[in-house]
């Protein structure tokens, strides 16, 4: 089997070698061996950064990521969170929709003053709905 030196990861990844060697330290990468000070990755370990980049864009944490991972860097992914977070990614759509529909029309609104468009103000309140929604949403955190 061939293997990758760090060098050679980071290049066909895009990730740095300093936050690869960051995973090795978290646990969420694995080094085989050491070629002189460099290390020496599986081919495999080209999978597991695309699954924590994939994991990371949909917002969970390292921590999180690491998590997923079972004996051997293989995904071990609990069904009933993917199902939320993409529940979440679901909302995050919609109102980032709302958001940029509110831009296109304020950036083409031909009111003198975007307070005296109707539109533009019924879309702030909307929005500001959303907000305290969103606020009253999360859960909060133990201790406070």
């Amino acid at each position: 089997m061939k293997f990758l030196d760090i060098g050679e990861v980071a290049e066909r990844t895009g990730v740095k070698p300093s936050a690869l060697r960051y995973y090795e330290q978290s646990g969420l990468i694995t080094s085989i061996s050491r070629h002189g000070l460099r290390r020496q990755f599986s081919p495999e370990v080209l999978l597991q950064l695309n699954l924590i980049a994939m994991g990371k864009t949909a917002g969970f944490s390292l921590e999180e990521i690491g998590g997923m991972f079972g004996q051997g860097g293989g995904p071990h992914i609990s069904r009933d969170r993917l199902h939320a977070k993409a529940d979440e990614i679901d909302r995050q759509i919609i109102e980032l929709t709302a958001l940029r529909d509110t831009i296109r029309h304020v950036a083409a609104c031909p009111a003198p003053s975007h307070m005296e468009c109707p539109t533009f103000r019924r879309l702030v309140e909307v929005a500001g709905k959303r907000q305290v929604k969103r606020r009253n949403r999360r859960p909060l955190k133990e201790g406070l």
